[in-house]
């Protein structure tokens, strides 16, 4: 059985981003087929996707390394930010389905319940959750890759700190979940800019530590995995 280039890239960026292939590191074909279990020609695959996603780059005499983004690279993404994720949210107002809804309102009353029992884990989760839907709702296939991107960029490139009010953050995400219900995509629009702009001191640069220990993969891409 094939296994598909889309799922090997998934692991190789969630690697990338958790640190298990670290900043400039090579990505050699046959050790990552090794590593996760599959062939050289879906990983080949993967590295080109990577590579036009910005976290490979091709380096002569190397071959495939994991990229090293600049200081102000990082800044552009949440610049970025500031502009895409207002305009889904405004999509989404004009897009969403009833589905949609039921989906974002049960993640903003977990959100609340959460903080108020001080549990920043699965706030983190439930925020990463909330705007990964957000995005969905927007209906438009090129707007939801691009966010998706955008915010494995951000995860791999910042550490964000917990809010001093979480339910002041989860307030915010109500107050734009009930401005999608109404189909007002300006104020979604306005609402998720403020949010966007409130939280960005949140984000820490990461340091990559030179000669660190490099993490174990917990991604095994496998046909007994795919058919589960």
């Amino acid at each position: 059985m094939r296994i598909p280039a889309h799922s090997v890239c998934t692991a190789i960026r969630d690697d990338i981003v958790t640190g298990v292939h670290p900043r400039g590191s090579r990505l050699t074909e046959e050790l990552l087929a090794r590593r996760y279990g599959v062939s050289r020609v879906p990983v080949r695959e993967a590295l080109r996707t990577l590579e036009a996603e910005g976290f490979v780059v091709t380096r002569r005499h190397a071959g495939a390394c994991v990229a090293e983004p600049t200081g102000q690279e990082a800044a552009d993404l949440l610049e970025v930010r500031l502009l895409i994720e207002p305009l889904g949210a405004a999509r989404a107002a004009q897009r969403r389905t009833e589905a949609h809804l039921k989906v974002l309102r049960g993640l903003v009353r977990l959100g609340q319940e959460r903080s108020r029992a001080d549990r920043d884990e699965d706030l983190r989760s439930l925020d990463g959750w909330f705007h990964e839907t957000l995005a969905q709702a927007s209906g438009s296939p090129g707007l939801i890759a691009l966010l998706a991107q955008l915010r494995h960029k951000i995860a791999w490139m910042y550490a964000v700190e917990s809010p001093d009010r979480p339910a002041e953050c989860w307030a915010e995400h109500g107050a734009i979940v009930d401005a999608v219900a109404r189909g007002d995509a300006e104020r979604a629009r306005t609402l998720t800019a403020r949010h966007a702009e409130r939280t960005a001191p949140a984000h820490k640069l990461r340091v990559p530590r030179a000669g660190g220990p490099v993490r174990t993969s917990q991604h095994a891409v496998n046909t007994a995995r795919l058919r589960n």
